[in-house]
């Protein structure tokens, strides 16, 4: 949602206690069934698959069918668990149910069956998970530790008054090859509207999980449970021009001493930076933005990366792509680490696709210190479907500079001092009269992130077929190319 309606009352300051209705025990039978035989036509089939023409080769996509939010980002014992709304029956939208994927480098995945699906609550929207590290709901039965999805059973979506959207649990005992939902079901009833999208975390100092919820409107609750059973509202709040997926997270920021702040992001991916207590957010800023692409929703960063690793890494669903005669429908975007700087405008995050990129790099080329006249392009015969782009230049007196890849232009508009791509555009200052880029190119998409990451620009795009040309290009003045390096990528599948 982007526009804000009048939110509806909240039930404040009670306590709401789990058990209140019962759901029924659903089981994910991820490995203990057989594989059937596969024929010879099933090979040529599973040969194809990921090979389509309009298959992104590395962001994640359904095998087959609709896919929208990523859910459930959680990390445990080597492997990143990616879950996302998915309809296993249809290329549309419907049918929602939890799919799943694993990865171990966050750009190999593998599909594994569906963890979470419909049942007489309701299908199945979208939540979070966390790695149960000290047994708080006590349903850990072996050495290893239980992951617990946390998701919106919701309902009947004509009719919320009949079957009411509601928060629920499910569990796994063997690295989230098999699920089971709680008994207990919901652990938190009906509040308000279409209340949905549960984000949990731990919060240390109080020894309690922490529930970021989507209420209506642009309004959203914070709960607080010791087990993720009972739960208890904090308090609400209001973020305008937000709506839907809360994402709730601490993050340190950068140069500051071990200091860390609380950053509450809507689906939109706009976000807030300030102070959390154990009992209330209290936001240090107003909203703000990183993200301005066409096609980054539904944003959700990853819980349990060790403290060895350190990131904070992001995922979004890039929303309205286009794949007309594909098996698939949509893609989710490539995931990226967020930082938290200190800037002259205050505190801000930035964006910027994972390390892990680099390992599907092919040799590259490399341009520095070019004076680019208008007309030219170093770039000549250069061609392919697949690129990491990183490029630092310095406009000068020229009123455009940019690159074209595949007929589109990410451009830099110097007199309005705005980055753009796919008629989306984002404010830029230059930094010393330079402005610095990165740009990822699949299939499908095309995601840039300037000045650090300090502003992205995530979309989806149709190329044609047969144009697969890269152009660097400046307008009414020379153009100072500092540095270009630009790096042919592998496709993630075999």
């Amino acid at each position: 949602m982007r526009y804000c309606f009048k939110a509806r009352s909240v039930l404040v300051g009670i306590s709401l206690v789990a058990g209140l209705a019962a759901g029924a025990m659903g089981v994910s039978h991820a490995e203990s069934t057989p594989a059937p035989a596969v024929t010879d036509e099933g090979k040529n089939a599973m040969a194809q698959l990921y090979h389509e023409a309009l298959r992104p080769q590395f962001h994640f996509t359904a095998a087959k069918n609709w896919l929208n939010d990523p859910n459930g980002l959680v990390y445990y014992k080597g492997e990143y668990h990616l879950f996302f709304q998915h309809n296993p029956s249809g290329i549309d939208w419907g049918n929602m149910t939890w799919g799943h994927a694993i990865s171990t480098d966050l750009l190999h995945w593998k599909q594994l069956p569906n963890a979470i699906e419909p049942d007489q609550m309701g299908t199945i929207y979208s939540g979070s998970a966390v790695v149960d590290e000290n047994n708080t709901a006590g349903f850990q039965k072996g050495d290893e530790k239980t992951l617990v999805a946390i998701y919106t059973a919701a309902g009947l979506p004509s009719d919320i008054s009949k079957e009411p959207f509601v928060q629920c649990i499910a569990t796994s005992n063997d690295r989230g090859r098999t699920w089971a939902k709680y008994e207990g079901n919901p652990v938190l009833p009906f509040i308000v509207d279409a209340n949905r999208d549960p984000k949990v975390v731990w919060h240390e100092p109080t020894k309690k999980w922490v529930m970021a919820l989507f209420l209506d409107g642009c309004r959203y609750g914070f709960f607080s449970s010791p087990d993720l059973k009972q739960w208890t509202l904090l308090h609400d709040m209001n973020v305008p021009e937000c709506g839907e997926c809360p994402d709730f997270f601490e993050i340190p920021l950068a140069g500051a001493n071990g200091e860390k702040k609380w950053v509450f992001t809507a689906a939109n991916g706009r976000y807030l930076v300030g102070s959390f207590d154990g009992q209330r957010f209290t936001s240090e800023t107003p909203v703000l933005q990183v993200e301005y692409g066409a096609n980054c929703y539904a944003v959700q960063t990853y819980s349990d990366i060790p403290e060895s690793d350190g990131r904070r890494i992001q995922i979004g669903w890039m929303r309205d792509g286009k794949y007309p005669g594909m098996p698939f429908n949509q893609q989710m975007s490539f995931p990226c680490e967020l930082k938290l700087l200190d800037t002259p405008q205050g505190m801000r995050l930035t964006k910027t696709p994972v390390r892990e990129i680099e390992l599907l790099h092919k040799e590259g080329r490399e341009w520095n210190e070019l004076a680019l006249q208008p007309g030219e392009n170093p770039l000549a015969g250069l061609e392919g479907e697949l690129w990491d782009i990183r490029m630092e230049i310095e406009p000068g007196e020229a009123t455009e500079a940019g690159i074209k890849i595949r007929g589109q232009a990410a451009s830099y508009h110097v007199k309005e001092k705005t980055l753009t791509c796919q008629g989306s555009s984002a404010p830029l200052e230059l930094s010393e009269g330079r402005i610095q880029l990165q740009i990822l190119v699949d299939r499908a998409s095309i995601e840039v992130f300037a000045k650090g990451g300090q502003a992205a620009l995530s979309s989806c795009f149709l190329p044609p077929a047969d144009d697969q040309r890269l152009e660097l290009y400046a307008v009414g003045a020379p153009v100072r190319v500092i540095s270009l390096e630009a790096y042919p990528l592998h496709s993630v599948w075999p």
